[in-house]
């Protein structure tokens, strides 16, 4: 029988020491593979399972490598002592966590077994069966909520949001901790009774009490060139500091603790 550490996976990029996707200092590894197509996504190699090629400065780069969990937890637990320090630990993102379940949930046991706390970050968008999978060995679900119109959430990103409502009830129940992220983004999603209603949605889950904004940025843009890919975003520009504390408030009033970032 194959030892669960020897489960292949693919990767685009490790991040270590970052502070951001989860609590504390964490080890972020990022999955090749996602089921939609988000006009605004600032990591666009990461959408497809193939490994590409990306033009950068002149230089072209491979992006995405086939690893094993073995292997990835050898870097994880390099920092043990930062992620004890700070409260830190694994987040899995992408692309998308649920678009590799077998290795996803084998890296998310590896990592429990050490004692390293865990994460994912994740739209939500598989059959709950696959999510069922990984909730044992997650300690924090970052769940996206782009849109509560299923109508414009397809045209914005691809697929309807219907599956990840519904996952969303199952998770907020099922889950140890869950949390709501919301990529505020400019003639999509950013007026306060769009987040209302998102909020509103997310203060109805059991047992949860967060909702994170994400201001939209344009640091992807060049990644669109070196892969000869459309930006379908224009010249739109990130949403102000004043508006991005206006949505926030609304998401407040709705009785969820708020905060831009995550």
């Amino acid at each position: 029988m194959t030892d669960y550490m020897d489960t292949l996976g693919r990767i685009f990029d490790i991040q270590k020491f970052s502070v951001h996707d989860g609590p504390g200092i964490r080890t972020i590894v990022f999955l090749k593979g996602c089921f939609l197509r988000c006009r605004w996504c600032c990591n666009p190699e990461s959408q497809r399972y193939e490994i590409e090629e990306m033009s950068t400065d002149g230089t072209v780069k491979t992006i995405g490598r086939d690893v094993t969990v073995r292997e990835i937890m050898d870097e994880v637990l390099k920092d043990r002592v930062y992620y004890r320090r700070s409260g830190g630990g694994l987040t899995i993102s992408g692309g998308e966590a649920l678009r590799q379940p077998e290795f996803t949930t084998a890296l998310l046991k590896a990592a429990k077994e050490s004692g390293v706390s865990t994460a994912i970050e994740s739209t939500g968008h598989a059959s709950f069966e696959i999510i069922q999978m990984l909730l044992p060995y997650l300690d924090l679900y970052l769940l996206d909520i782009k849109h509560i119109n299923p109508d414009k959430h397809k045209e914005f990103t691809g697929v309807s949001n219907r599956l990840i409502l519904e996952n969303a009830v199952k998770i907020a129940r099922d889950a140890k901790k869950l949390i709501i992220r919301v990529p505020v983004v400019p003639n999509f999603n950013d007026t306060p009774d769009e987040i209302a209603d998102i909020a509103g949605f997310a203060s109805s889950l059991p047992n949860v009490n967060e909702i994170h904004l994400l201001p939209y940025h344009r640091l992807g843009r060049d990644k669109y060139t070196g892969l000869g890919r459309e930006y379908r975003m224009g010249d739109i520009m990130p949403p102000p500091n004043d508006k991005m504390q206006e949505l926030c408030n609304t998401a407040e009033k709705l009785g969820l603790k708020a905060q831009i970032g995550g």
